[in-house]
């Protein structure tokens, strides 16, 4: 195990999307599974894990946000505007100045993640000493989602949005959950150096990874085999069904 082991964790939970989806005018992290809000699941998963600091990216109706998770030891960073999963972790930058360790990134709209797939991922992260390990999953449909591209090695060689999939990518079924854990440094080294040359005009957080890859820095791939757990929310029908769901989170 690398010197990571005794490394702290720092939690970034991107929560600032309107969720236009959902058909409602409630931030999409504050819809609830369980009678708990999303993002409410989320905040408690990070600290079940020992997250030294969490810090919520908040932004749409960000006072509801703040206010819903007044009795959780977070803080908060504002992205007033959404121009991507790389711009929303970069507003985490100013909460985590002098911070020294791994960061793991999750979305606030993942309910049924659990702790066991969490831990798992920073095992790798550590064992196979990482800068960067991305969690993926092999989905059977998997539109919507980033492709993983793998070289002959069977290591990471980049990751391609849907959107931005060529037809052969858009054959791969490993995805990219969007669950990271980054070392924090070179995290917010490149996180600056993002272009948004894409379908979007986003500036993407899986951008950073080429750039580690770039310096011979070691990017480790985590594939579950418990796909349900990264189901994020992004309609009704999805809350709907995961609320079905939710009885069954400690028994997948």
């Amino acid at each position: 195990m690398s010197d990571n082991s005794h490394k702290p964790l720092a939690t970034v939970i991107m929560a600032a999307g309107k969720g236009t989806r959902m058909k409602s005018d409630l931030p999409k992290v504050l819809h609830t599974i369980g009678e708990i809000p999303l993002v409410t699941h989320v905040v408690r998963l990070a600290q079940e894990i020992g997250s030294q600091k969490i810090i919520v990216i908040v932004g749409y109706k960000h006072e509801l946000v703040e206010q819903a998770l007044v009795s959780e030891s977070v803080e908060f960073a504002l992205q007033v505007e959404q121009l991507g999963t790389g711009h929303a972790v970069a507003q985490a930058q100013k909460a985590l100045t002098g911070f020294k360790g791994n960061v793991l990134v999750l979305s606030g709209d993942v309910p049924l993640l659990t702790a066991n797939t969490l831990n798992q991922l920073i095992k790798t992260h550590l064992d196979t000493r990482a800068v960067a390990t991305i969690l993926t999953a092999d989905m059977d449909d998997p539109t919507g989602y980033g492709r993983v591209i793998r070289n002959e090695r069977g290591d990471l060689q980049y990751i391609v949005e849907h959107k931005d999939a060529n037809p052969n990518e858009q054959q791969i079924k490993e995805i990219n959950s969007g669950i990271y854990v980054f070392e924090s440094e070179t995290l917010f080294k490149f996180l600056p150096k993002l272009q948004n040359k894409n379908v979007q005009g986003e500036y993407y957080l899986p951008d950073v990874l080429p750039m580690i890859l770039s310096v011979k820095g070691k990017v480790s791939l985590e594939k579950t085999i418990n796909n349900v757990e990264i189901l994020g929310v992004n309609t009704a029908e999805q809350l709907e069904e995961l609320n079905k769901n939710v009885s069954n989170k400690h028994h997948i």
